[in-house]
């Protein structure tokens, strides 16, 4: 703005100027406003003097400044709420800072609505839902009014759990997802196991691990073998809000063997209308119910709870998953139940759980007058078995192939369909103590089958090697065939040797898969197959070659490595294996001859710091009474001095050396030794005495 004195030229004028919101107007003939707002809305006038002439005021101009229109913000952003959260409503005018503004507002509720800029809800409620808009109003300005933004309060949510797969099936991981309106609105997530509570009639809920406000809307669990419930919930904001948990889900094991099972009698699938059904529950717990799972997504208790037993006289609406659940929050083996509602139709008669691989199953038809019939067609997934009709559909020996729907169809009628699972055959776990062998001591041998306490028999066989078909044969091992006890024990073993066992119960018998072969090893280095290292040593950094000695035409060298797995040499040539070390390669290794010798067996160790040492320490026993020299190592220096070196984590010295001598060893200085060279150590190896005595025979 500028001020003009018509007629006042040659003077040197001074300025007056009035205006809104400044105390120090300018003195000069312009008034600059470098970043307008609201604020400097209002009337300019100005003035001139010069010596003693003073003008009078200049007619005022009104500048009128506008503002943007106010935005309604949220926050946090969520225009869907829930009862119970906490929410401010803000009005924002861009271009109006530093103007004193007061607020006027359009709420719903608002009876008195507040003058700040703020409107904070707390504990939101459904009556909170509506439009929300402000203006702002500065002397006798006012803005317009802002958009309406509309904020919806809804009951408190409850999270929908969906369980994939619901039945469990070997080796499958289990997938929760958990699932809330509006679900890019901020919500974190806890994951919770369901814990059965019979005395309150609920459940309790405990954290999965690492299940607690995890930012994905899905937990995956690996491992799950039985039976299980799980439910989740849903938080956000801070202080967090958390909404209801989710109804309970389920994933099913129809495992029979856990420690907790159902059975059934009449012990079939499917059942007429009226018909007696009892399910029992069984393991070492005094408190039982049963529950139920229905075709329409309900869970329910067992009405007619007896003891351990339940009793239904079904109804098409007892078609459903049933399982036990005891007072100390285990859960059984599930069980699918189906009801036939056709009174005239028929009923496949199957079995109500697994069948194991190998084992023999039969399945028939039935109808409500009659129980045995004849001419009758089997399907399975929904093809024709058979062109000609039977009385009963055998299998000798279920394979997985036979897994699947079945139904049955008796003079143009047919049954509903039945699921028939088959699992695998168990593998027992054999155990063998100790696993290197010491003179005059036994060995012990310990086989495990699930459920150790359902009647098992135990076959216990040494394992022969054949080389020509890269696998073992059996050899029963002496009054080795279906013991009573899970143990067996071999006296006067004394070289190393690989052994299996399988179980059996039933008559006739059914015998489990064979165990995966464990072994006991002798480092005995005179037996009739040895094995020599070169280098000469237990440790190592670079390649190692592994030769086998003995009287046979035909080598292999075995490897059994820190995580448990057993492998075959890669690389043989003739009796020579040869191996570039990595980390993996620190394990135990023998030879096995084409006629099914086992050598002495070798433990070797790779150091995988590039920059530390190694302990020099004999490969095979020491003889009590030989002389032995242990040293340090480096990858880049062969003979190292300023060593320490430690027995059994004991510093055997205060002063360090270039190697360790022993000139004449005993059974005392057996043990675990390591080397320390400028403060870093080698791993520790076992150094094994043998008496002279083993040394004579």
């Amino acid at each position: 703005m500028r001020c003009e004195i018509q007629g006042g030229e040659g003077k040197v004028w001074k300025y007056e100027w009035t205006a809104p919101n400044t105390n120090s107007p300018p003195t000069s003939s312009e008034y600059r406003i470098s970043r307008v707002s609201v604020s400097h809305s209002g009337d300019y006038r100005c003035r001139g003097s010069s010596d003693y002439l003073l003008t009078g005021w200049s007619d005022a101009i009104r500048l009128t400044v506008s503002c943007d229109k106010p935005t309604v913000t949220l926050q946090p952003s969520w225009t869907q709420i829930y009862s119970g959260e906490t929410v401010t409503v803000r009005c924002e005018i861009q271009g109006g800072e530093g103007a004193q503004w007061t607020y006027e507002w359009r709420a719903a509720k608002l009876n008195t609505p507040p003058t700040s800029n703020e409107y904070r809800i707390i504990r939101a409620t459904e009556s909170d839902s509506g439009g929300y808009s402000c203006r702002g109003r500065r002397d006798y300005f006012f803005s317009e009014w802002s958009d309406i933004i509309t904020l919806t309060v809804s009951y408190e949510p409850r999270p929908v759990l969906t369980v994939s797969p619901s039945w469990l099936s070997p080796g499958a991981s289990v997938t929760l997802n958990c699932e809330v309106e509006h679900p890019s609105a901020g919500w974190s997530f806890y994951w919770y196991k369901a814990v059965p509570d019979l005395s309150e009639k609920s459940s309790s809920y405990e954290l999965l691990p690492d299940g607690s406000g995890t930012a994905q809307d899905s937990y995956i669990i690996h491992g799950q073998t039985h039976t299980a419930g799980y439910v989740c919930r849903a938080g956000r904001g801070d202080p967090e809000y958390h909404t209801d948990h989710s109804q309970p889900k389920f994933v099913w094991s129809a495992d029979v063997h856990s420690a907790e099972s159902l059975t059934v009698s009449p012990d079939r699938v499917q059942h007429f209308t009226s018909d007696s059904v009892s399910l029992t529950c069984e393991g070492n717990f005094p408190e039982w119910r049963v529950r139920k799972f229905s075709e329409d997504g309900r869970l329910s208790d067992c009405r007619r709870m007896t003891g351990s037993t339940c009793d239904i006289n079904t109804s098409k609406s007892d078609t459903a998953v049933y399982w036990c659940e005891s007072g100390s929050g285990e859960f059984s083996s599930a069980v699918n139940i189906t009801v036939q509602n056709d009174g005239d139709g028929p009923i496949l008669v199957s079995p109500v759980h697994p069948v194991t691989e190998g084992a023999s199953v039969s399945l028939s038809c039935s109808l409500r007058t009659q129980k045995i019939l004849s001419n009758v067609f089997f399907y399975h997934n929904d093809k024709l078995i058979q062109n000609d009709p039977r009385g009963e559909l055998k299998i000798s020996a279920v394979s997985k192939s036979d897994e699947g729907f079945y139904k049955c169809q008796y003079s143009g009628r047919e049954s509903a369909q039945s699921w028939m699972s088959v699992k695998d055959k168990p593998r027992p776990v054999l155990t063998v103590s100790p696993s290197w062998l010491s003179p005059g001591a036994s060995v012990t041998l310990n086989c495990e089958v699930k459920h150790p306490s359902a009647g098992w028999s135990f076959y216990w066989y040494k394992a022969v090697r054949n080389l020509s078909e890269k696998s073992s044969s059996y050899e029963l091992l002496p009054d080795g065939s279906g013991t009573a006890q899970d143990s067996y024990i071999i006296h006067g073993q004394t070289h190393t040797a690989g052994y299996v066992c399988r179980a059996g119960r039933g008559d006739p018998e059914y015998h489990t898969d064979h165990s995966r072969p464990k072994f006991v090893w002798s480092a005995d280095v005179h037996s009739a197959a040895s094995l020599t290292v070169s280098p000469d040593r237990v440790q190592h950094f670079t390649s190692v070659s592994l030769t086998c000695e003995g009287n046979f035409t035909e080598w292999r060298v075995r490897k059994f490595s820190e995580d448990g797995r057993l492998s075959d040499c890669r690389r043989m040539t003739g009796s020579t294996c040869n191996i570039h070390t990595s980390k993996s390669d620190t394990a135990v290794y023998w030879c096995e001859s084409g006629s099914g010798e086992f050598s002495s067996a070798v433990n070797i160790t790779v150091q995988n710091d590039g920059n530390g040492p190694i302990l020099v320490s004999p490969v095979h026993p020491v003889t009590q009474g030989a002389s032995v020299s242990l040293s340090c190592s480096l990858r880049t220096q062969k003979i190292l001095s300023n060593v320490f070196f430690y027995h059994n984590d004991k510093r055997i010295q205060n002063d360090p050396r270039g190697e360790l001598k022993i000139s004449a060893v005993s059974k005392s200085d057996e043990g675990f030794y390591k080397c320390q060279y400028s403060g870093r150590e080698s791993a520790q190896s076992w150094m094994s005495v043998k008496g002279e005595q083993d040394q004579n025979i």
